[in-house]
């Protein structure tokens, strides 16, 4: 298959990468020349306009978007639109909202597929959990990119219709918000307790057959073995927050009660209020958690 790669940023080098490993052929754009000129090493072919794009596909137009969520979807789609057929068929692979991905089903001639994406960086090696709503034939027909791109064919499934993807990715956030909140939570108690006591061991213990083991614990682990026991200088500060205020917005409409998911966002609001010092243990657990699965930036102090 060949497929059209729009973005060339972490996630988006990753889909290249996985797709060419598995024999696919690859024409990438991004704004930044220097970005397409490391794909190119890597075997893609690239082109420099994004309108070229279309037509430098020589079967089907098969192009997957990994972008950012908001205007710049918007941009890209509106310039992609005039030089696509109406048997085209463009994925989103960022995780944008799902009421936004509905309004541009509507507004593009071409078929569209919204791709919710889990597993961060790490999905360089592993691969990604993907999340896909859109027509039965459109996923089926991209299928083989999405074996490539996801840790193996269980790790990607058609959630339902176009929206249900980045509407199942939004919740997965929410879900991910709370996990992250009740390890921290955990870790402060033990931190602050009875005992003087190893959280990189307590963490590796758990792991190792507890019925809270996770990938989480996994990284909360190594953020101990890298930061120290008392997680050095890493901040009471939690970035993000856009899929989990979307999260607690869909459960207020849907009048679903969602109490761990909301106070872990509030948790996030709070601590950019404490002006990026040591605080509250917990949330410091969770800032450093942000790195371990999306290499966000960690903040850290002034010490």
């Amino acid at each position: 298959m060949h497929v059209g790669v729009v973005g060339l940023g972490r996630m988006g080098r990753i889909v290249v990468d996985r797709l060419l490993d598995a024999g696919h052929e690859v024409t990438a754009f991004d704004i930044d020349s220097e970005a397409r000129e490391k794909a190119a090493a890597a075997g893609a072919e690239t082109v420099a306009e994004l309108t070229a794009l279309p037509d430098a596909l020589p079967d089907e137009e098969r192009i997957w978007m990994v972008l950012p969520h908001g205007e710049v979807v918007d941009e890209t789609l509106d310039e992609l639109d005039g030089h696509l057929s109406e048997d085209a068929i463009v994925v989103d692979g960022g995780n944008c909202n799902f009421k936004e991905t509905l309004r541009r089903g509507e507004s593009i001639d071409a078929t569209l597929l919204d791709c919710g994406t889990s597993g961060g960086p790490a999905g360089a090696e592993l691969g990604f959990s993907m999340m896909i709503g859109g027509p039965e034939w459109a996923y089926e027909e991209l299928e083989p990119a999405f074996d490539a791109v996801a840790t193996n064919p269980e790790g990607h499934a058609r959630m339902g219709p176009l929206g249900s993807g980045h509407y199942v990715k939004m919740i997965h956030n929410g879900v991910e918000y709370a996990l992250m909140q009740a390890y921290g939570e955990g870790f402060e108690l033990l931190a602050n307790g009875r005992y003087d006591l190893d959280m990189e061991q307590i963490a590796h213990t758990w792991n190792n057959g507890a019925v809270i083991r996770s990938w989480l614990l996994e990284l909360a682990e190594e953020s101990f073995a890298e930061e120290g026991n008392d997680l050095g200088t890493v901040a009471d500060r939690v970035e993000g927050g856009s899929t989990g205020t979307w999260t607690v917005q869909e459960a207020l409409e849907q009048e679903v009660s969602v109490p761990l998911i909301y106070q872990a966002l509030a948790e996030r609001f709070d601590s950019r209020a404490t002006g990026g010092e040591r605080g509250k243990f917990s949330r410091r657990v969770a800032n450093r958690l942000r790195y371990g699965f999306g290499r966000h930036p960690v903040p850290r102090t002034d010490e």
